[in-house]
């Protein structure tokens, strides 16, 4: 498990902080995540692997019994339905561990999470005239 003190510089070396178990959902997690997202910027964000495109796009980190997701509240407002059976809070959702992730899901929150940003983006630009 990953010592609350340890300070990563990447999501290389956050990920192999963990056991192998745990490192292959990370990488995974990770690499549904790129591809719904495959201009963010990866990062380390409060010690967890964070994508960024136009400000914080989805965080997610490794704990004892479950994988979180981190997609703001509005990405696991606009998928309540589906993220039912799941234990989740205001901008969280907790995969457990010892049942199948489900990465379809997941991208489809990053990719709501990617159109979110950049429509954000897009209504700050000064418009052109």
């Amino acid at each position: 498990m990953v010592e609350s003190r340890k300070r990563f510089e990447t999501v290389d070396a956050y990920i192999a902080s963990f056991p192998k178990d745990v490192q292959v959902l990370l990488e995974r997690m990770r690499q549904v995540i790129r591809e719904a997202a495959p201009e963010a910027e990866e990062t380390i964000s409060y010690q967890m692997p964070t994508l960024k495109l136009n400000g914080n796009l989805v965080h997610f980190a490794a704990f004892k019994h479950h994988i979180g997701l981190y997609p703001t509240p509005s990405g696991t407002e606009a998928f309540k339905k589906e993220l039912a059976q799941y234990e989740s809070g205001k901008g969280s959702i907790k995969f457990s561990m010892d049942k199948p992730i489900p990465f379809d899901l997941v991208k489809r929150i990053v990719e709501f999470r990617v159109k979110e940003n950049l429509e954000k983006t897009k209504r700050h630009l000064p418009s052109r005239k």
